[in-house]
């Protein structure tokens, strides 16, 4: 089943080209689970998908042009235009977010680093074009 019975009020759809490889990295990177997964009809793009992952869920779909400007990736409209934030419970676990993306294959765009605002922070752009960033409060102040 594509939808729970109580899905979250505001859930990002992230549209990729090439579904199933996003998938399985996601998997690797992020130790998603995908408890739903429907291919289109022609049985190689991935038409819906509910990827569980950071204690959230983010929905995820392949490219389909023929459908209109509005169902294209980051990669086919030239990067990300927003980035997906992931809070996590400490500094070290932003480290090792981002050093599992990194060997899954992840463009590391800004190293992880205590920044101003009192927390530990840094970003990856995923091989779809997708931007993930990671933050951590640190020494228990509020990010």
């Amino acid at each position: 089943m594509a939808f729970g019975p109580n899905p979250p009020p505001l859930q990002a759809h992230l549209c990729v080209r090439g579904g199933l490889d996003a998938i399985a990295f996601y998997e690797r990177a992020f130790g998603a689970r995908v408890p739903f997964r429907q291919l289109a009809d022609d049985g190689l793009r991935v038409l819906h998908a509910n990827v569980e992952v950071f204690g959230g869920e983010v929905m995820l779909h392949d490219e389909f042009p023929e459908h209109g400007g509005d169902v294209l990736s980051p990669l086919a409209r030239g990067g990300a235009s927003l980035a997906i934030n992931v809070n996590l419970a400490s500094p070290a676990a932003v480290d090792a977010a981002m050093e599992r993306a990194r060997a899954a294959g992840a463009e590391v765009t800004l190293a992880p680093q205590d920044m101003f605002w009192g927390a530990r922070y840094g970003r990856i752009r995923d091989p779809f074009g997708h931007v993930w960033a990671f933050n951590a409060a640190l020494n228990g102040a509020a990010s």
